[in-house]
């Protein structure tokens, strides 16, 4: 056990020093407002039916990246039964049928091989290979992606989005949130009192102001950026601190996408 938070999606309750555990439903981003409907298209809901009775719950965000496969953290993925699993895609309300959304079962799962389970070693990233493929229907959109190794300067502003917490033990939204996010470049991220060594030159820090912040819930979602003419997916939500998830100096850290790029499309394309 390591003493971080992981954004495990919308289960876990946590106390200092240690992950969340997974007891409690669909929380959402802090410090943020509803998403405009049909925006940010390539969001989805990863769902659990962790008792194999045809109930699903929403677990962890996650990103289309092309027709058929979606990318997540690997820290989401609790079993390797891909059964188990849906995702939704289109979603805005996860409580109501608003007639947009693709339900679309998980077919194979593929962890990085350099997953280990501690969050702080980063390589937190996995891709999930669909059943049937998500179709254009207006609502859904595939991620563009960045390229490789590209970084983003310090206070370069981008956009966290999810359904995780509102605040530490808060409230569950039923809308998609989002919420503007600074970026903490890596030379600050990994001072002594902020992350220290483990904020990696593989991950990406935004926020620690205190005030927006992902939290549990928002685990494999996106960090949404605009850069070179296009928004683009630069972060998989990845861990925080334990405790309140908006501290000063304890940003939210995303696994850096530009650093994996040619891991995803070894396995999108393999």
């Amino acid at each position: 056990m390591i003493w971080l938070v992981a954004f495990v999606s919308c289960i876990g309750l946590i106390s200092a020093e240690a992950p969340f555990n997974h007891n409690v439903h669909n929380e959402r981003v802090i410090g943020g407002s509803d998403a405009k409907p049909n925006t940010w298209k390539w969001q989805v809901s990863l769902q659990l039916d962790s008792y194999n009775d045809g109930s699903y719950y929403h677990l962890c965000g996650g990103s289309i990246i092309d027709g058929f496969h979606i990318m997540t953290a690997a820290h989401c993925i609790l079993s390797m039964d891909a059964s188990q699993y849906r995702v939704v895609v289109g979603e805005y309300n996860l409580y109501e049928y608003d007639g947009s959304e693709q339900f679309i079962r998980v077919e194979t799962i593929t962890v990085h091989p350099l997953w280990n389970g501690q969050l702080g070693n980063g390589n937190d990233i996995a891709i999930m290979r669909l059943a049937d493929p998500v179709y254009d229907n207006g609502f859904v959109a595939i991620a563009s992606l960045p390229g490789h190794f590209q970084t983003l300067p310090h206070d370069f502003t981008c956009y966290i989005t999810g359904w995780g917490l509102m605040d530490y033990g808060g409230s569950i939204p039923a809308i998609l949130q989002v919420a503007p996010i600074k970026v903490v470049e890596h030379s600050v991220c990994s001072q002594p009192n902020w992350w220290g060594s483990i904020a990696l030159e593989n991950m990406v820090c935004a926020g620690g102001d205190g005030i927006i912040s992902g939290c549990q819930g928002d685990s494999g979602g996106p960090l949404n950026c605009f850069t070179d003419g296009a928004w683009r997916v630069h972060g998989v939500v990845s861990y925080g601190p334990a405790g309140m998830c908006n501290q000063v100096t304890k940003p939210t850290v995303f696994t850096r996408v530009s650093y994996f790029m040619d891991w995803i499309l070894s396995v999108t394309r393999g």
